[in-house]
């Protein structure tokens, strides 16, 4: 099962992937991606540097022995990080 959070979480990367992440004063570490994806709008654009990305990936991550399966999104536009779901 799956819930649907929407939370602002700050993330660290390497090689632009996420390495680990903060959702509700915890940290997570991103034990592996499950899968990327990239989806662009027009709309989403706030200029003409701007590609107008939403980037998701899927992780499985833990802040510590317990691991759950989680979709983090990444907005060029805002700069900003949300996790979206977590599965159980």
């Amino acid at each position: 099962m799956s819930r649907l959070y929407g939370d602002p979480i700050e993330v660290w990367t390497r090689d632009g992937e996420p390495t680990q992440f903060v959702w509700r004063d915890r940290l997570y570490l991103v034990r592996g991606v499950l899968d990327h994806w990239v989806v662009a709008r027009e709309w989403w654009k706030t200029g003409e540097g701007d590609p107008g990305e939403r980037r998701f990936w899927r992780v499985e991550a833990s802040p510590g022995r317990e691991v759950g399966s989680y979709e983090l999104r990444y907005d060029t536009a805002g700069d900003g990080w949300l996790l979206l779901r977590a599965w159980d």
